[in-house]
């Protein structure tokens, strides 16, 4: 089954594709956007476009663009844009995030949850190095070990220890690239098992709806792995962290 087409579903009743609560997304976004009544933002890997359009719906003077490769997302969030009435305020582009480029620089560049399509975290900070503008804000979230983990969290994962570190030195190696966090947002456990539990009930769900569908056994069978990788073994191991940079 293709996984662009699992994640639709997975995530039809969480639009965010990480462990953040709507309240904790409505104050990261305020904090990044605060003291800007105009801006342009840009998000690698914006899937249906979650982020961006709570932006623009709350930011008359805000412009926005989104790059993923997952064009039937793409199609959502145009529609979404439409029926919120910022569609012309908003580029989508189907594209590869590591392609895109821009003539123009943005004031906010985020990447929540999609570091891995720059091939992690570092990565993705020198990437967005590139379109950010002078004084501009980079919002990255990505994961890290919340405590020492075990041989079952790690297959869970599909990880090696070195993958990830602590909140700490992920922290280090951050500022070491030469970004200040400005600010930060650790998500809970209540945020972790909402997430978890949503992703992969909503895509179990799918399966009882539509239970003659050809993708149907496929799709029960990675919402029943992805439930034991989580309960069996990441859960409680794995943090996810979302920080909100300026560059030195």
């Amino acid at each position: 089954m293709d996984r662009q087409l699992i994640s639709r579903l997975a995530h039809a009743h969480h639009p965010i594709a990480a462990p953040l609560a709507d309240e904790s997304v409505a104050r990261l976004l305020d904090r990044a956007t605060a003291g800007q009544e105009e801006g342009r933002a840009l998000d690698l890997g914006c899937g249906e476009g979650a982020w961006l359009l709570r932006a623009l719906a709350a930011r008359p003077g805000w412009q926005a663009v989104g790059v993923d490769l997952d064009a039937r997302a793409l199609t959502l969030a145009r529609e979404t844009a439409t029926a919120l009435g910022v569609e012309r305020r908003i580029g989508l582009h189907h594209q590869d995030a590591t392609e895109f480029s821009a003539k123009e620089p943005f004031d906010l560049v985020l990447c929540v949850g999609s570091t891995h399509a720059f091939g992690g975290l570092l990565p993705t900070l020198a990437a967005a190095r590139e379109l950010l503008a002078p004084g501009g804000r980079l919002l990255v979230g990505d994961v890290f070990w919340q405590r020492e983990p075990s041989q079952a969290a790690l297959d869970g994962l599909g990880a090696a220890r070195e993958d990830y570190a602590d909140l700490a030195t992920t922290t280090d190696r951050v500022m070491a690239e030469g970004w200040t966090p400005v600010s930060g947002y650790v998500s809970t456990e209540h945020e972790w098992d909402d997430y978890e539990f949503a992703w992969t009930g909503t895509l179990a769900e799918w399966v009882l709806d539509h239970p003659d569908h050809p993708d149907a056994a496929a799709a029960r069978e990675a919402a029943d792995r992805h439930r034991t990788e989580w309960l069996h073994g990441y859960r409680g191991t794995l943090g996810f962290v979302t920080y909100l940079l300026r560059r030195d």
